[in-house]
C-alpha cells in the first residue's frame, strides 16, 4: 500500500508530487484494483505532456458506453485546473484509495463511477515555484496558475482555445458526468470557515434541477459540518476587494467557468474551495471529506438526479421560441441618505449575516496610499455584514424557433468548436426561400482596451432584424431542438457574455474596411444635402437636438456617407443568421 501513498502524506504535508507522481499513482491504482480501475490518457498538453484520468467503479462497467446503457451515475472530480491549488489532486488520490479499499463510503462504488482528473493543467503543474501562491499556507512548492500558453483554463470552457480544454470537452462529452466537482483553494479574506461549496443549477440553468441542486449543496454541507468543518454555501467573494466590512456578494458564474458551464449542459456542478490560509494538511483532509461526501450523495441520490437531468435534456429540445436568461447580476442599491438601510435592486430589505471571521483593522498604507486590511487570526470575531445574494437577469434573449445558420465562410471554424461541445451541427436541410431569417445588426461595439485570455473581447449592443437581402445558402444548420440548446444559445447569441462574438471571433465584422476620403466625403455630402431635402431636414434636426453630433465633424460627414451607395451595408452585422 505504500506505493499508493502521495508525497503529501509521506512528507507530512509539506510537499506535493509532480506529474511523474500522477502517472505513477494512476498506474499503481489500476494495478492494485484492475477490475475496478482503468487509467487512460484523454489528451495532450501544449508542451506534449499526457493528460491522465482514472475511471473507478465496482459496478462491473468501466466503459462510457456501458455506464450510459446501465444508467450508472458518473461523478467527475476535477483537480489541478489551477495547479498551485493542489489540494484536489492529493485529496482525490487519498479519497479514491479509501473508497477502493473500503475505508470510506462502503458500497458507493457499486452504484456509481468516479471519473478523476488529478492534474488538468499539467504544464502549469510543472512550473514549480516557492512563491507561485504567496497567500497560501503550503505546500512548499506549487505549480503555476496558467498553461504553457499563459491561458487560465477556468476561463476557457466556452471558447476552448487550448489543447487542454479541447481534450477536456471531449472527455466530458464521452463520459457525460452527472456531477462535476471542480476543486480549488480560495483567495481573499482571512476567516474561520475552511471550505465553501457553491452548486449549480441553483441560481441558473433549468429550473427543474433547482431543488436537486439545493439538496446536493445542503447535504454535502451537513456532512462536512458533522466532520468538524465550518462550510460555507457560497464562494466568499468580498463585495469590495480587501474590505471585509463591505460584506459578500453571490456570484453567478458565466459559462467560461466550470461552475457556469455545466448548468448549460443540464448537469450539476460543485465549486469546492478550501481556504488558502489553513495549513495544507487540514485543507487536504477537508477536501478528501468533500470528495467522499460527494461519492456518498451520488450513490444515494444519483439515480434520481440522473433521471431529472434526462427530463431537463428533453425539455431543452423544446426551448425554441422561449426566453432564456444569459447573464445575471447581484448587488444592492446604495441608500439614498445616511442612516437608511441599503436595499437590493429588486427592492427587498438587505440581508445581513453573522460571519465567523477574525479581528482586523483597516489602516492607511504608506506604501500604496490606500487602505490596507490587517488580520489577527488569533482573535475570532463575528462579522455582521451584508450578503448580497439577490440575483437579477441582465440579459434575456428569446431563442430562435428553429435554430441558427452558419454561412460557409465560418462553417469550418465555428462548426468544429460547436461539435467539441457536443452540439448537433448538420448540413443545411432547408429550402431557405421558405424560412424567415434574421440578422443581428450592432448599433454599438466596444472592444476591450487590452487582451483578456489572449483575446480582444467585444461588447455588442443591437438587435435582430428581418434579413432583407438574399444570401448564399448557409453551409451549416444548428438546431435549437437538442439537449444542448442552452449551450447553443449561449455560444451563438452575440450579446451573451461568453459567446463566440463576445470572445472576439467576429471582430473583423465590426471594423470599417472601406471609406471615403474626407475631401470626397465633403463633396458627396454637399451634393446629397442639396439634392435630397428630406435628408437635409433630418440632418438639421440632428444638429439641433444632439450637441455631441453637432460638435463632431467626422460624425456629421458620416451621416451622409451612411446614405450613399458606397457605404458597406454589412458593417456591424453579425455573420450568423437565425430562423
Amino acid at each position: 500500500m505504500n506505493t499508493l501513498l502521495t508525497l503529501a502524506e509521506q512528507s507530512g504535508y509539506t510537499q506535493t508530487g509532480s506529474i511523474d507522481e500522477v502517472e505513477r499513482l494512476c498506474a499503481a491504482m489500476a494495478a492494485a484494483w484492475p477490475a475496478a480501475v482503468s487509467a487512460f490518457d484523454y489528451g495532450e498538453s501544449a508542451e506534449g505532456r499526457p493528460l491522465k484520468a482514472l475511471i473507478v467503479s465496482r459496478s462491473g462497467a468501466l466503459s462510457a458506453q456501458d455506464l450510459r446503457e446501465r444508467r450508472i451515475p458518473v461523478l467527475m472530480i476535477q483537480g489541478g485546473i489551477h495547479p498551485g491549488e493542489s489540494d484536489g489532486k492529493d485529496a482525490g488520490f487519498i479519497a479514491l484509495r479509501e473508497l477502493l479499499s473500503g475505508g470510506a463510503a462502503p458500497g458507493a462504488l457499486e452504484r456509481i463511477a468516479v471519473l478523476f482528473v488529478p492534474a488538468f493543467n499539467t504544464d502549469g503543474h510543472e512550473r514549480l515555484g516557492r512563491w507561485n501562491r504567496p497567500n497560501q499556507n503550503g505546500p512548499e512548492l506549487t505549480g503555476w496558475r496558467t498553461t504553457a500558453e499563459n491561458i487560465n483554463l477556468n476561463r476557457d470552457y466556452m471558447k476552448a482555445d487550448t489543447p487542454e480544454m479541447q481534450a477536456m470537452l471531449g472527455l466530458i462529452d464521452t463520459w457525460d458526468p452527472l456531477i462535476c466537482a471542480d476543486l480549488h483553494v480560495t483567495d481573499g479574506a482571512d476567516f474561520e470557515p475552511d471550505i465553501s461549496i457553491q452548486v449549480e443549477p441553483i441560481n441558473q440553468g433549468d429550473p427543474q434541477l433547482h431543488q436537486s441542486g439545493v439538496a446536493l449543496r445542503d447535504a454535502l454541507i451537513d456532512k462536512l459540518a458533522q466532520q468538524g468543518s465550518l462550510p460555507l454555501p457560497f464562494y466568499p467573494d468580498l463585495y469590495e476587494a480587501d474590505n471585509p466590512e463591505s460584506g459578500f456578494v453571490l456570484t453567478v458564474y458565466s459559462p467560461r467557468f466550470s461552475t457556469g458551464y455545466f448548468p448549460q449542459r443540464n448537469r450539476f456542478t460543485a465549486l469546492v474551495e478550501t481556504h488558502s490560509w489553513k495549513p495544507y494538511a487540514k485543507r487536504v483532509q477537508v477536501m478528501r471529506n468533500a470528495v467522499v461526501g460527494l461519492a456518498e450523495l451520488a450513490a444515494e441520490h444519483g439515480a434520481d438526479w440522473l433521471a431529472r437531468t434526462r427530463t431537463a435534456d428533453a425539455t431543452a429540445c423544446r426551448l425554441g421560441g422561449s426566453d432564456l436568461t444569459l447573464n445575471y447580476k447581484s448587488g444592492w442599491r446604495e441608500p439614498a441618505a445616511a442612516g437608511k438601510t441599503a436595499v437590493p435592486e429588486g427592492g427587498a430589505e438587505a440581508e445581513f449575516i453573522d460571519f465567523r471571521g477574525y479581528a482586523y483593522t483597516r489602516e492607511h498604507s504608506a506604501i500604496s496610499g490606500g487602505q490596507a486590511t490587517i488580520y489577527d487570526p488569533t482573535t475570532a470575531q463575528t462579522w455582521r455584514v451584508r450578503y448580497r445574494n439577490r440575483i437579477q437577469p441582465t440579459l434575456v434573449v428569446r431563442a430562435p424557433s428553429l435554430g441558427y445558420f452558419i454561412p460557409r465562410a465560418y462553417a469550418r471554424r465555428i462548426g468544429l468548436r460547436l461539435r467539441r461541445h457536443g452540439i448537433t451541427v448538420a448540413p443545411n436541410p432547408m429550402n431557405l426561400q421558405h424560412v424567415a431569417l434574421e440578422q443581428f445588426r450592432a448599433n454599438r461595439v466596444s472592444f476591450s482596451k487590452q487582451p483578456f485570455e489572449g483575446r480582444m473581447r467585444a461588447e455588442i449592443a443591437g438587435g435582430w432584424q428581418p434579413l432583407d437581402r438574399k444570401i448564399p445558402q448557409p453551409a451549416l444548420f444548428v438546431p435549437v431542438a437538442q439537449a444542448r440548446s442552452r449551450l447553443t444559445v449561449a455560444l451563438l447569441e452575440p450579446q451573451a457574455p461568453d459567446s463566440f462574438a463576445a470572445w472576439g471571433f467576429f471582430n473583423a465584422c465590426f471594423e470599417q474596411k472601406e471609406q471615403l476620403e474626407p475631401y470626397v466625403a465633403e463633396q458627396i455630402a454637399r451634393e446629397m444635402s442639396a439634392s435630397n431635402p428630406l435628408l437635409r431636414e433630418e440632418f438639421d434636426r440632428r444638429l439641433q437636438d444632439d450637441a455631441a453630433f453637432r460638435a463632431d465633424p467626422a460624425a456629421r460627414l458620416e451621416f451622409f456617407c451612411r446614405h450613399h451607395p458606397s457605404w458597406d451595408e454589412q458593417l456591424n452585422c453579425y455573420p450568423i443568421y437565425r430562423a
